[in-house]
């Protein structure tokens, strides 16, 4: 996402671009893929903004979910974690966990498209999101 496509959704919700907002947003834009916690940006972010806390990234984070920008995701380890939103994602894509070295890898395509389509005609619900996670082990700690 651009600096002015952001600034424009703040300005559309009456936010402003402050200088934290800025930076926790390029902390997840240089990690994507990491899917960092709460604690990690606020480590990632507080290098070249020493005077932000903790509870403004945690604020940070609320509206930027609220405004669709991450996603919070949980991995069962005791904390969320967010990852940037593409603009054109429908859902939630799904996630694989190693139980062995908790590694998370990302799978590209929406598995359940053709179910969520019968689950709306079956049931007459329109489905709005969804969440999957699958548990095992990695190639290398198979190894």
């Amino acid at each position: 996402m651009n600096t002015n496509a952001f600034k424009d959704m703040l300005k559309n919700k009456g936010y402003k671009l402050t200088t934290q907002r800025r930076g926790i947003l390029d902390i997840l834009i240089d990690n994507s893929g990491n899917h960092l916690s709460t604690e990690e940006i606020y480590d990632f972010v507080k290098v070249p903004y020493p005077e932000i806390g903790l509870a403004t990234v945690y604020r940070t984070l609320q509206l930027f979910e609220e405004m669709e920008l991450v996603d919070r995701l949980n991995f069962d380890d005791g904390c969320s974690r967010y990852e940037l939103r593409s603009p054109d994602q429908l859902h939630h894509h799904h996630h694989l966990l190693c139980q062995s070295c908790n590694k998370v890898f990302e799978v590209d395509n929406d598995l359940l498209s053709e179910v969520e389509k019968d689950i709306e005609k079956k049931y007459n619900f329109k489905v709005l999101d969804h969440n999957v996670m699958f548990y095992g082990k990695c190639q290398k700690c198979r190894e």
